[in-house]
Formats: structure tokens, sequence, C-alpha cells
């Protein structure tokens, strides 16, 4: 099994004929890639983007049934917008959107950049959609949850005292982790067959490096990307083997090189404070409380 995992490419692809997936910044780096796998497979694939003219350039260089939505992660209002258009079922939901090490900021309700886009507008809209979704959701987190002292900070979520934007980087990572695992839980717990899974790219050259707000960090991410990264299509298929595998609810897909950085995808592990299942439950009620979103009452399956 492990050996097969290793060996994992694009071409094992499933015919996906029939099926709807919704991709997160399906405008560029390995969300364009991943949208465009399942696309290519047979799936309508709707991109969410918040540009949708970006979206529609990005669309028209796919193969395959897609359309284009507007989807702003880093506004509550945008993401109920988006969910409550939504009509049908939806097979997959792929939360990939992102943003890394920006300078200080705060979405539009308010929240740290990193950690309201990156887990709670995703947090927000998995709760919305979920009652149309019907397999799984994959949540795109990072290596990052590893980074020395990645925790997520209870007690200033939105780093009012002092911003340091790897660790609100780290914080956002680690919470799409805790997210999955609660996630599935609950799910576990409805009698849903829907599946919650995480992957990460390893070291993919794309253009989210180049919004980092500190020059130094950009000249760093730069030279990784030239010297160890793997480019976007190889960086997608982590998150394109979540999506298809017959893998355990709540489980994690990375690259099978040295330290993750590169490689296939196979089942990988994840940091202690990532396993935490209080922590997961703690974090959970914290977003519910800071989004007004929650668990719905009913989901598909169950």
């Amino acid at each position: 099994m492990a050996d097969r995992q290793s060996k994992w490419n694009v071409s094992e692809m499933p015919d996906l004929t029939g099926r709807t997936a919704v991709v997160t910044g399906a405008n560029s780096g390995i969300g364009l890639v991943a949208a465009g796998a399942l696309a290519g497979a047979g799936a309508h694939v709707v991109f969410a983007v918040r540009d949708e003219e970006r979206g529609r350039e990005a669309a028209g260089t796919v193969r395959g049934s897609t359309e284009v939505r507007r989807l702003d992660l880093a506004d509550l209002a945008s993401v109920r917008d988006f969910a409550a258009g939504w009509e049908g079922p939806l097979d997959l939901l792929v939360n990939n959107a992102g943003v890394m090490m920006p300078p200080r900021g705060r979405t539009k309700d308010g929240f740290e950049t990193q950690f309201g886009t990156n887990h709670l507008g995703h947090f927000a809209l998995t709760n919305l959609l979920l009652p149309h979704v019907t397999d799984r959701v994959v949540t795109v987190a990072s290596g990052a949850h590893r980074w020395p002292g990645a925790a997520i900070h209870f007690d200033d979520l939105n780093f009012d005292r002092r911003y340091n934007p790897q660790r609100a980087y780290a914080q956002s990572k680690l919470a799409n982790l805790l997210f999955t695992l609660e996630l599935q839980r609950r799910l576990a717990e409805a009698g849903s067959p829907v599946r919650a899974v995480a992957a990460h790219p390893g070291w993919a050259a794309t253009n989210l490096q180049s919004h980092a707000g500190n020059p130094v960090t950009r000249a760093f991410m730069q030279l990784g990307n030239r010297l160890f990264a793997q480019d976007d299509r190889a960086g997608a298929l982590p998150t394109l083997y979540a999506a298809v595998a017959d893998v355990p609810g709540a489980s994690y897909v990375g690259p099978d090189g040295f330290a993750e950085l590169r490689g296939a995808p196979t089942l990988v592990g994840r940091s202690a404070a990532a396993s935490d299942p209080a922590a997961a439950r703690r974090l959970w009620t914290v977003s519910e409380e800071l989004t007004g979103v929650g668990f719905p009452v009913g989901v598909a399956g169950a």
C-alpha cells in the first residue's frame, strides 16, 4: 500500500463524470492545477475566487466543465452569499485558498488576515455548504504547523499585542488541521459518510510566497523556491490524492520525500499539537462564536 501511494500520480485519477467540486483560490498555483485535474477527470469544477476576471482567465486555460463564482474568504458576508447561492449536491469541497505571511492586516470582519482567511473563512464556508456535501472536504494545511512556537493563541488569536507574520501563519495552518480533526469527529458522530481530510503540498513554488511583507523573508522564500521546491503540478498531487483516494477521515496527505518538502503523495503524520482533540473542540467553539456559523443540524447521508 505504501509503495503504491508513493508512486501515485494524476494519471490514476478516477472518472469523475457527473460529480461537482468547489475549489477555493482556483485562479493560480496548486488550486488551478487541482481544479484543472478534477475537470480533466470529468468533474464540473467551480472556481471560487475573489477576482472573477482572473478566475475566468484561469478557467479558460482548463479543459472540461468549469464555472466561476465570487468568494472572498476575508469577508464573511461574501462567504454567506456564496453558500446561499448554492443549489444541489456538492461532491467535493477543496479549501485551498490562503495567504502567507503578509504585513499586519485585518479581514473585513476585523480578524487577523491569516487566521481570518485561512481558517475562519473556510470554517464558515464548510459548515454553510455541508448540508450539500456528499463525499468529502479537503483542507490544505502546511508543514508550517510544525514550526517552533506554533500554537493556537487562544488569548490573542488576532495577534493584537504583537504581530508576528510567521507565528500567525503557523497558527492558521495548525487551525486547519484541528478543524479537520473536529469536523471528522462531528461527521462520524452524526452518522455521515462524508470525510474530512487534510493535505499539504510540501514546498511548492507558487505565488503564495510572494506575499510575505518582510523583504528578507521574501528573498529567502524565492531562494528556497529555486533550490528546494517542486513545481505547482507536483505540489497539487497531495490535494488531489486526498480528494479522490480511499483514505480515512481525518487523515493527512503530504509528499513522501525528505522532510516532506517534495515527492509523491502519501499519508503523513502531524504534530502533537495538531492531534489534540481538546484543542480542536475549543477552537471549534471559538470559531463558531467568531463567525456566527456552526455545524449544521442536517448533513448529507446522515
